[in-house]
């Protein structure tokens, strides 16, 4: 009888082509199964909560797996751990009820994007964790256009247009801009659901606003529109990292091992 898993993962998303397992290219998702079936002996599937695309990092993204019944979750994560290569890493392991799925039990989730300014932008490692822009837009303008986000909306204007979906609803429960330091910029949105494409394509089209590119009060009409035509090209892939996802508590049986 096998045992369902909750990982939690961290990985640098610059070498990978994305989450995905694809025919050609490295994966994440292909380095993490090719982990457990070496573990197990047999092949295993890993479900993620979100599904980055190439260049995309995760600081603690969920991953739903199961094991064979003789693994416990301490020794799960130092096995992964040791045999996973070293931009991934394993940071939790918790034991959860059989049929909790990464993406389908997911209530939210919550991803940050960051965004190099100023003279430091140039740096060469900055250049795979965030957006390496240079010119500072106007953090006000910025603060302007998030204040509008939060809330339910159709979103397809920040979509990248693909295969029809039932809908294309979002309830955005947080938008919010800082800056950390005075040669960084950090959004972080939090939302039940998101669609492809759909953060980078909001920070692209609110550093347009942040710039001038754009009115100020651009992202209200955007929100309104069922078409992708008027909006910002999507941000660079390297500044986006998946933070979190929460879950409800009863899928967790109380076995973890964290760092």
């Amino acid at each position: 009888m096998d045992r369902a898993f909750l990982l939690t993962v961290a990985f640098d998303g610059t070498d990978f082509c994305g989450w995905q397992r694809q025919r050609e290219g490295r994966s994440v998702q292909g380095d993490i199964e090719t982990a457990l079936e070496r573990l197990a002996g047999t092949p295993r599937k890993a479900i993620a909560a979100g599904r980055t695309d190439a260049g995309v990092h995760a600081e603690a993204m969920p991953v739903s797996v199961t094991m064979p019944a003789r693994w416990q979750a301490a020794d799960l994560q130092r096995a992964l751990n040791a045999v996973l290569p070293r931009d991934i890493a394993v940071r939790a392991v918790h034991a959860v009820h059989p049929g909790t799925d990464a993406r389908r039990s997911a209530t939210g989730r919550r991803y940050r994007y960051d965004i190099a300014v100023g003279p430091t932008a140039r740096l060469p490692a900055l250049g795979r964790t965030a957006w390496a822009l240079g010119h500072s837009p106007s953090l006000a303008r910025l603060h302007a256009a998030a204040a509008v986000l939060p809330g339910e909306h159709d979103c397809r204007a920040f979509a990248v247009v693909g295969e029809p979906k039932p809908h294309y609803r979002c309830r955005i429960v947080h938008a919010a801009w800082e800056a950390p330091d005075p040669s960084r910029l950090s959004f972080t949105i939090a939302a039940d659901r998101f669609l492809h494409h759909m953060v980078r394509m909001l920070v692209g089209t609110m550093v347009d606003i942040g710039l001038g590119r754009r009115p100020d009060n651009d992202m209200t009409r955007l929100l309104q529109l069922t078409h992708n035509a008027d909006t910002g090209a999507p941000a660079p892939p390297q500044g986006l990292h998946f933070v979190a996802a929460t879950y409800p508590d009863l899928i967790y049986l109380g076995e973890v091992a964290a760092w």
